[in-house]
């Protein structure tokens, strides 16, 4: 953090006091005050970027955003739970040292707690999603595909944005999808997922690669190969041009391809494999979904409902 404004943020977010009363006061170790450090610049940057000037400015509302907006960058449940004590212990030492007034961290949930799925989009809401991009512009040929390949797959932003060329097996209609633990696992790709994906190589991706792409699919504008920040960016911008006023992540994709397929009458144990779930506890998260799906369907069809 050598450059001007980011000597400035640090200074309006106190994180010089901040060292000082964990490697001192509070007689951290120095990765723990490394790690704290870390995460709350990181908190400091996020707020930079929404207009926040100070931590005092942060709101809880904003506080709870953020933490969803590390989940969408698909860092582990065990990095947001010490970010969220970071934060914690932040806010503590601003209130006592009467800098804030107030903690918008108390009601922060740590991740072991998020055991409900975020919003799930209709089929409807999908059709607008995958509709918007206007293919008469190059990138946007390329956000179409990425927005068929996550709905037609449910792959994790990670397991996106890591796909090479080679591990899209277009004659067998399935990708190579490598999960957490460097697992593998072929997931079916739907007509039109191929499709938009083989367009794409065929016509985007080559005037894309300047030699940086190390054989990766989806590329940036820059060529290199993209970002989980740069694929969620995609499809919240996506929405946003579709007119979706719900929440729209890559997580909120995998967890409307799981739930679709669920609806539709598929087998748990293949949605399962098809997510790469180890253990199918947790993806009979997504049957509470549809639980709503199936009342409306006994009553409509069951002689005695």
């Amino acid at each position: 953090m050598d450059s001007a404004p980011a000597q400035a943020l640090a200074r309006a977010f106190r994180l010089e006091q901040f060292h000082d009363y964990l490697a001192l006061e509070a007689g951290n170790s120095p990765h723990t005050v490394e790690n704290y450090l870390r995460d709350v610049r990181r908190l400091a940057e996020y707020g930079e970027s929404k207009g926040i000037r100070g931590p005092a400015d942060v709101t809880a509302a904003q506080l709870r955003e953020f933490i969803y907006f590390l989940k969408d960058l698909g860092l582990a449940a065990t990095t947001i739970r010490r970010q969220v004590s970071a934060l914690r212990t932040y806010y503590k030492f601003l209130v006592g040292e009467g800098i804030v007034a107030r903690d918008p961290s108390e009601r922060i949930e740590s991740p072991k707690r998020w055991r409900t799925l975020p919003g799930v989009l209709t089929v409807a809401d999908i059709e607008k999603l995958l509709a918007a991009p206007n293919t008469d512009e190059p990138l946007a040929i390329r956000d179409r595909a990425i927005l068929e390949f996550a709905y037609a797959t449910g792959v994790r932003v990670s397991e996106l944005v890591g796909l090479t060329l080679q591990d899209i097996l277009f004659e067998e209609g399935v990708a190579r999808v490598f999960g957490k633990g460097a697992k593998e696992r072929l997931v079916p790709v739907g007509r039109r997922a191929l499709g938009a994906v083989a367009l794409y190589a065929r016509e985007i991706r080559p005037t894309l690669d300047k030699g940086k792409a190390r054989g990766i699919l989806f590329l940036n504008a820059r060529g290199t190969p993209l970002s989980r920040v740069g694929a969620w960016g995609v499809i919240k911008g996506t929405a946003r041009r579709a007119g979706l006023t719900k929440r729209v992540t890559p997580h909120t994709l995998r967890h409307t391809f799981a739930t679709h397929l669920l609806e539709g009458g598929a087998d748990l144990r293949a949605v399962q494999e098809m997510l790469g779930h180890a253990d199918l506890s947790t993806t009979q998260l997504y049957t509470h979904v549809d639980r709503d799906y199936l009342r409306s369907v006994h009553k409509s069809f069951h002689p005695r409902a």
